[in-house]
């Protein structure tokens, strides 16, 4: 039989309540014992000196304690005529008789309760030599001094008791454990009560998390649970909740780069087919322009397959990283100067603030740093406009180093900037290649600078156009 996390919950508060409760019983009875115990010893040493007082009257009578050395049994009768009468007696109900008055005696201590008493006396003469013999062993707890004419005549003591032995004694320490039991057996109950309810309670988030990540798994990234408190649990709960956010949004864009590709690839595979049915057909004959323009489709189909190609390795991490210490700047030139002819041919006055003086070092992949520069300057040289302008700075601050590149017009709505590093994603509505490619250089430029632990931001240049910042740790050692 399979337990749930509830019933074991349960029953582990429950065994901590139980041995605790069994703890407090176990406690309490003790308590009641020893306390009634030196309670019934304390009543007995006051009860003595009724005893000490007769005991001083029949020597002052005698002259000497051999009243009671030819008389043992007179204690006895002494003892019984100094306790307090039945009525006066605590915890000694007693059967029910007469009541004292108009000369009536009340009736005397129950005969156990003057033997018990009796036996357990020890009486010294002066020279504390033993009256009577003595039938117990242990220590006295106190020596009460029996007086005549102002000098001691004796000593009169009292063995305290080892264990209760008197009925009403036993019967009221049996009724005060019965009280224990019934109020432990009262908070058991409670416990378990009290300890289901908890149980229930804890468990009931958990099962709530454990049904939306069946719902998770099986591919429904809309589900959510409340956030029902602020404890480990509620934290537990918008955890979860941002993680289904994250996969519904991660799906959404799954669905959106499959339709985009799709896209993409149909468009020139479309030209390509067309062109060489109208081939195959007659329509058109073989020409160099119609073989010129199929070659141009593929190398445009190439292009953006080999994009595709970058951009996944970059997104699964598969793209092959050599870091080492490397001069920045010098990187950042020489991708300016494979773009001056490109520039000058388009009539963008290219500005560059970069001091190659002073070595900035950081640890990365010159490689790749240089595909990244490439991708930025590809970008700039396709979408600004002719007679346009770039401004190139490189900069050092607080650990770190920036490159900035600011263009001219055409410049991108400021709800679209945030847009601009994510794959496929192209300002213009229409997918028209007339200015640019399929919208991938800038995805790969984010993932190659998060692979340097840096961040590469986009907002709106002065210039009128975009102003792309790169950000990376300046060291010679992984940052």
């Amino acid at each position: 039989m399979k337990i749930g996390i509830t019933h074991r919950l349960f029953l582990a508060m429950l065994a901590a309540a139980v041995m605790a409760v069994i703890s407090m019983v176990v406690i309490m009875t003790w308590s009641v014992d020893r306390g009634f115990l030196r309670y019934v010893n304390a009543m007995e040493q006051r009860q003595i000196d009724r005893l000490a007082a007769e005991l001083e009257k029949r020597f002052a009578a005698a002259g000497n304690w051999d009243f009671l050395r030819r008389e043992p049994a007179m204690l006895a009768r002494l003892v019984a005529e100094s306790l307090p009468a039945r009525e006066e007696m605590p915890f000694e109900p007693g059967p029910p008789g007469p009541l004292p008055g108009d000369g009536m005696r009340p009736p005397p201590p129950p005969e156990r309760m003057v033997h018990h008493l009796t036996e357990r006396l020890l009486i010294l003469d002066a020279r504390r030599e033993h009256v009577l013999p003595v039938d117990f062993s242990g220590d006295v707890a106190e020596l009460k001094a029996l007086r005549y004419k102002g000098a001691v005549a004796g000593y009169l003591g009292l063995a305290p008791r080892r264990k209760l032995s008197e009925a009403h004694q036993l019967r009221f320490i049996r009724e005060q454990k019965l009280a224990v039991a019934l109020v432990a057996g009262v908070v058991v109950c409670l416990a378990a009560g009290l300890s289901l309810l908890v149980a229930k309670r804890l468990v009931r988030p958990i099962r709530d998390l454990a049904g939306a990540t069946g719902q998770l798994a099986a591919g429904r990234f809309d589900t959510r649970i409340p956030v029902a408190s602020s404890d480990e649990l509620g934290h537990l709960a918008r955890d979860f909740n941002a993680l289904a956010l994250t996969l519904e949004k991660n799906e959404q864009a799954r669905r959106q780069w499959v339709a985009d590709i799709s896209h993409e690839l149909r468009t020139p595979l479309a030209v390509l087919r067309g062109e060489i049915e109208a081939i195959q057909d007659g329509v058109r004959q073989p020409s160099p322009d119609s073989i010129r323009s199929l070659h141009g489709e593929v190398l445009r189909l190439n292009r953006l397959v080999d994009d595709l190609y970058q951009l996944s390795l970059t997104d699964i991490g598969a793209l092959a990283y050599r870091k080492e210490p490397l001069d920045l700047g010098r990187v950042l030139v020489g991708a300016l100067v494979s773009y001056r002819a490109e520039f000058a041919g388009k009539g963008i006055a290219v500005r560059e603030e970069i001091s190659v003086r002073q070595p900035i070092t950081v640890f990365g992949d010159a490689e790749r740093l240089q595909q990244l520069f490439v991708n930025l300057l590809d970008n700039v040289l396709k979408y600004t406009d002719i007679g346009g302008e770039l401004l190139v700075r490189l900069t050092c601050h607080d650990g770190a180093v920036t490159v900035d590149l600011q263009d001219s017009v055409p410049g991108v709505p400021e709800e679209a900037l945030g847009m601009l590093f994510e794959r496929l994603y192209r300002v213009e509505g229409s997918r028209s290649r007339a200015r640019g490619g399929a919208g991938l250089g800038l995805a790969i430029c984010r993932n190659i600078v998060e692979a340097h632990n840096g961040t590469i931001t986009a907002r709106y240049s002065p210039l009128g156009g975009v102003w792309i910042a790169v950000t990376l740790p300046v060291g010679e050692h992984q940052p």
